[in-house]
């Protein structure tokens, strides 16, 4: 699965937990008649994290839930669209400054230590974040440039 249909996934529901992510991954594998394999899905995610197409995003009461990244053209993996109707998850909507303020820190902190090639990425992600999100992304290209 790439990053799109992970973010696909996410965008159903408006955010998930990676616990609740890793169930509806189970399930997509369930449904394709595929062997489920967590630390291959775990990795998979991680990837999706570390490239923008998904956001990890701390709500108000502690839970930290994924949702869509900057990067990321939400797509539907097939099976999915039955997934609101299999995984008891309420659909969830978090507002953009909050999106914005976590996408600004975790790219502050990359950008603190990417080598030439990681920057250049994370510079076209910077462009991408502002359209995403209310969040001015300037300075970071600054430093992401230097």
């Amino acid at each position: 699965m790439n990053g799109d249909e992970l973010a696909g996934v996410v965008d159903l529901f408006g955010a998930l937990t990676r616990d609740e992510l890793h169930d509806a991954l189970e399930e997509l594998a369930f449904k394709r008649g595929d062997d489920f394999d967590a630390d291959a899905a775990d990795e998979t995610v991680m990837d999706a994290l570390r490239d923008y197409y998904l956001v990890a995003v701390d709500r108000e009461g502690g839970d930290r839930v994924l949702v869509p990244g900057p990067v990321a053209f939400p797509e539907l993996p097939e099976n999915a669209v039955d997934l609101p109707h299999i995984l008891d998850v309420e659909p969830r909507d978090l507002d953009r400054e909050t999106l914005a303020a976590a996408v600004r820190a975790r790219l502050e902190s990359d950008a603190a230590d990417a080598d030439d090639e990681r920057a250049r990425y994370l510079v076209d992600v910077t462009y991408d974040a502002e359209a995403w999100a209310p969040v001015d992304l300037a300075d970071v290209r600054e430093s992401l440039t230097e």
